[in-house]
């Protein structure tokens, strides 16, 4: 009989479990949880859940649903497009755990494989757009022309409307439509080509599409002047591939430029997850949204990459913030990166120019059969005249051809670089053309045909980075090389408080390579996309019930866009029932940074509500605050388990006071793995909550990204979950992203999990709470627990209080754990000067007494340095983390010795991890801003 998954995903077997709880003083895990979890919201029923499948199984199942799906060639175009992921890249990156287990590069100094790759996509997109700064990538092209026009909205202050051509991708149209209503501005939206400033103020920014939704090539230079002689900018939504051949936007006068990097050979996915992207001018940097990663240098005066201008990220900003994206999607963001890196400058021009060549023979087999072509100037993408668009889109399918109806008579055909000779013959077939009049000629590279001021003259991606890795075996060798920089889950435990770094199972991850899962265009017609419907029903279905709510929607797709939908949802909802006039958001001063910033996006004024000694929401200042307030209070937004890392007794209560004066719950997800099986946000009486299926629901977190962050929510709110334009009859609200539902792809992580777990997620929740309380326990006479509950205990994390260290930093001790091969826990957050730890249920016994015994010897070594025996600046910690080079010089400068710095445990030596850099100078790296990869020169100058 097969093994059950759930003993695969949870870290210690019965045995270990039962010598931890001996350690703890309870008898059984179940006697935990009960003093755990208060017992006014446990829910002692199990999940209503199928019976656990195991790998093979949940495999032969998603087979079968996503064998449903038809994979036809689309060539409906939108922003998307299928392309040739590398295998090299297919291999080893989106199949390797080292690059898609890694976190957030938050400590650069075990990141510099990620953050040098984030470099080259920086650079890669400074090169094409010919704007000076490019931030570390977006979510997707319709939000990344939504957070456009949100810095400029603040970069011009006072601005209250917006124009976007008509000629902009529809789905663009609409999240910028969400997105600017929810803050009051207006967005008009007509002919950008006939488009002249009527001398009123008050107008933030032009946004125009570069080719056109039409494909259509516009020489925008004369508007670039009329817009900046408004006072506004322009921004532009380009096409990446497309830049390789024509005139960048920097050089016909564009402000801001974004796009998707999704051509760059990453999966279609039926929408995502895809790299995004924003350049802006130098003037702009300072606002721009995202992470942006700069080149500084370390204490040996060495090159080293770091995320830059740290201020901008919205958990800083918090209630003031522009946007709330604080994450990017990295994961993606290297693989479009290295698509350039492989290719070259020339490969991508040639890919380019193979494209355009065959949208240019098509053009004239057409023209020629009297067909009636909408522009002489396009890249890839034709517009046809056609007596009826539903008979043409019939025939096409016929040779497996997708193609997009504009309207009653026109058809789009956007061709990509997988086009074949044969299927441009189905083409002409499909349009009645029975013989072509001229052989399509693909391998021989064609010069570009449209008007000379739309052809690129300027060079790019000139850095020998992209001139140096064009044979397979370099690739191979390079990605390596980046690869063992960084610290991810492959090597071992990752123990970010509030971020869950567990286990992302092989099984789980590999549906991910099907085509029938990566190869679907997100606008195929419904019948060719039913194996994705059923799977997204399972796990609507599947997270409702773990939720204790009505209706999921899967549309947001990252956790900060699920806060955005569930607190849009909520505006809505009062909006409705004709009070919108509620606009006060109440937010516990311990929230997640994000938790303001979204409210603020949603035209919600944000209000604090302190926390007690113990780090609970006040009650007494809630009560204090929802009566200075009523009858304005819109939505409460709390985390539960608390930011804290304990499950506070008063939730019920709470629920029921911001009830009882007109408001609604709104529960962060972030702490779910505390709650699944347990309890549930509709338990405990919230009405709308995000999920992190990158954090509880077992998708990877990819070095930074990709993320999902659906909303489930009460029976009240689904009428205003998000929308979609091409969901007609199911429309509901706006759309919050560009693809239906967002990044699809990735969901089926999340299904093969559930559906591997069943029931038996209650045990992962449980032993998450026991692996914390594990480590807590035996850390206590080292690093007292900061915040526990009313038992004494806490639940899947726990914050080390190290206020009474006064020579040592927890930065400090975060530097001297890369030394023993950790990367370590959240530092500084909700709480200065403390780690907050969340081993998540995946790590065994062995693993957990490794970290303890590794913060155990560091914490000796702190109090050399408290009292006075170590050096106050010479000791291992405040030189940490120490690199092989820094070891192996012949002059030692040190007071203590080589094995301390390096080997400080036995057990260190068994699979040593060096850091390829000692500690970067942060503040350096902030006031010298490089952004893109540094120059030969420079590299060999430090």
């Amino acid at each position: 009989m097969p093994t059950q998954f759930s003993r695969r995903h949870i870290g210690p077997s019965a045995d270990e479990a039962e010598r931890m709880l001996q350690t703890l003083g309870f008898k059984t895990l179940d006697e935990l949880i009960d003093q755990v979890v208060p017992e006014g919201i446990r829910v002692r029923e199990p999940l209503n859940l199928a019976p656990p499948l195991s790998e093979e199984l949940a495999l032969r199942r998603m087979r079968q649903i996503m064998g449903l799906n038809k994979v036809l060639r689309s060539f409906i175009g939108l922003g998307f497009h299928d392309t040739f992921t590398p295998p090299v890249i297919q291999r080893n990156i989106l199949e390797n755990p080292g690059w898609y287990t890694a976190y957030t590069p938050y400590q650069a100094e075990i990141a510099q494989g990620r953050l040098e790759a984030l470099i080259n996509f920086q650079t890669m997109i400074r090169d094409l757009t010919a704007l000076d700064v490019a931030n570390a990538s977006l979510l997707d092209e319709g939000t990344a022309c939504a957070e456009a026009l949100g810095l400029a909205v603040a970069q011009t202050q006072g601005a209250a409307r917006v124009f976007v051509s008509d000629k902009c991708h529809p789905h663009s149209i609409e999240v910028v439509r969400t997105r600017m209503d929810a803050v009051g501005i207006r967005v008009e939206v007509g002919d950008v080509m006939k488009w002249k400033h009527d001398g009123t103020k008050g107008l933030a920014a032009v946004l125009v599409q570069y080719p056109d939704t039409l494909g259509v090539i516009h020489d925008y230079s004369a508007l670039a002047t009329e817009v900046h002689d408004a006072g506004a900018l322009l921004v532009v939504s380009a096409d990446l591939l497309s830049l390789t051949v024509l005139r960048a936007p920097g050089e016909f006068g564009a402000d801001i430029c974004v796009g998707n990097s999704q051509r760059f050979g990453v999966p279609l996915g039926f929408g995502g997850p895809h790299a995004a992207f924003m350049a802006v001018k130098d003037a702009l940097k300072r606002r721009l949204p995202g992470r942006l990663i700069g080149v500084s240098k370390d204490a040996a005066g060495r090159t080293a990459y770091r995320l830059s201008l740290q201020t901008r990220e919205q958990h800083i900003r918090r209630e003031k913030a522009t946007s709330n994206i604080c994450t990017a999607q990295v994961l993606l963001a290297v693989m479009a990166s290295m698509y350039a890196v492989y290719h070259g400058p020339q490969g991508l021009k040639s890919i380019a120019l193979r494209v355009h060549g065959a949208a240019v023979w098509l053009a004239g087999e057409l023209l020629r059969a009297g067909l009636d072509v909408l522009s002489d100037d396009f890249f890839d993408t034709l517009s046809v005249r056609v007596p009826n668009a539903d008979d043409l889109l019939k025939r096409a399918l016929i040779f497996g051809i997708n193609l997009r109806k504009i309207d009653a008579t026109t058809v789009g055909v956007a061709l990509d670089e997988r086009v074949s000779e044969e299927e441009l013959l189905n083409l002409l077939t499909a349009f009645g053309i029975s013989k072509a009049q001229q052989k399509p000629a693909l391998d021989a590279e064609q010069p570009l045909h449209c008007s000379a001021r739309h052809h690129r003259a300027s060079a790019f991606l000139t850095h020998p980075v992209f001139n140096s890795y064009h044979s397979e075996t370099e690739m191979m060798r390079y990605l390596h090389r980046l690869e063992s920089k960084d610290i991810a889950l492959n090597r071992s435990m990752i123990p970010l408080g509030s971020c869950t770094m567990k286990l992302n199972a092989a099984a789980e991850m590999m549906p991910l390579s099907w085509p029938e899962v990566n190869g679907l265009h997100p606008f195929v017609p419904a019948d060719q996309s039913e194996g994705y419907r059923s799977m997204f029903h399972d796990l609507e279905a599947w997270l409702a019930e773990c939720t204790g709510f009505d209706a999921v929607s899967l549309q947001p797709n990252a956790g900060s866009q699920g806060e955005y939908a569930g607190l849009l949802a909520i505006k809505r909802f009062h909006a409705a029932r004709g009070e919108g006039h509620r606009d006060v958001c109440l937010i516990p001063t311990s929230a997640h940074g994000t938790n303001p910033a979204s409210a603020v996006m949603c035209g919600f004024k944000v209000v604090a509500v302190t926390c007690d000694n113990q780090g609970n929401i006040s009650v007494d200042d809630l009560k204090a605050k929802l009566e200075a307030n009523k009858d304005k209070v819109a939505a409460l937004m709390v985390t539960y388990p608390s930011t804290h890392g304990v499950f506070e007794e008063s939730i019920v209560e709470i629920c029921r006071l911001v009830h009882d004066h007109g408001g609604q719950v709104y529960m962060d997800g972030a702490n779910m793995n505390a709650q699944v099986g347990l309890t549930s946000p509709g338990r405990i009486g919230a009405d709308v909550c995000h999920l992190n299926l990158h954090k509880t629901f077992c998708i990877p977190h990819g070095g930074g990204g990709p993320g999902v962050g659906p909303i489930a929510v009460a029976a009240h709110l689904r009428p205003h979950l998000p929308g979609h334009h091409t969901w007609a009859a199911e429309r509901q609200e706006g759309a919050v992203c560009s693809a239906p539902w967002g990044s699809a792809s990735i969901c089926t992580i999340s299904w093969m999990y559930v559906a591997m777990m069943g029931p038996r997620l209650v045990d992962a929740t449980k032993n998450a709470i026991l692996n914390a309380n594990y480590v807590a326990k035996k850390l206590e006479d080292c690093f007292p627990t900061l915040y526990k509950g009313a038992k004494g205990l806490v639940a899947h994390e726990c914050i080390l209080d190290f206020s009474h260290f006064h020579k040592v930093t927890v930065e400090d001790v975060a530097k001297r754990l890369m030394d023993f091969g950790y990367h370590a826990p959240t530092m500084s957050w909700p709480v200065a000067g403390t780690l907050m730890i969340e081993p998540t249920e995946s790590e065994s016994l062995a693993e957990l007494d490794r970290f303890c015994e590794a913060m155990r010897c560091i914490h000796e070594e702190m109090i050399g340095v408290e009292s006075g025996s170590y050096h106050p600046t010479d000791n291992t910690l405040k030189q940490a983390p120490h690199t092989a080079a820094s070891v192996v010089k012949s002059e030692w400068p040190h007071a203590y010795t080589r094995e301390a710095a390096a080997f400080p445990l036995p057990w260190v030596q068994e699979a040593k991890y060096w850091p390829p850099v000692s500690r970067i100078d942060n503040v350096y790296g902030d006031r010298h801003l490089i952004c893109t990869c540094v120059s030969v020169e420079e590299a060999a100058a430090s």
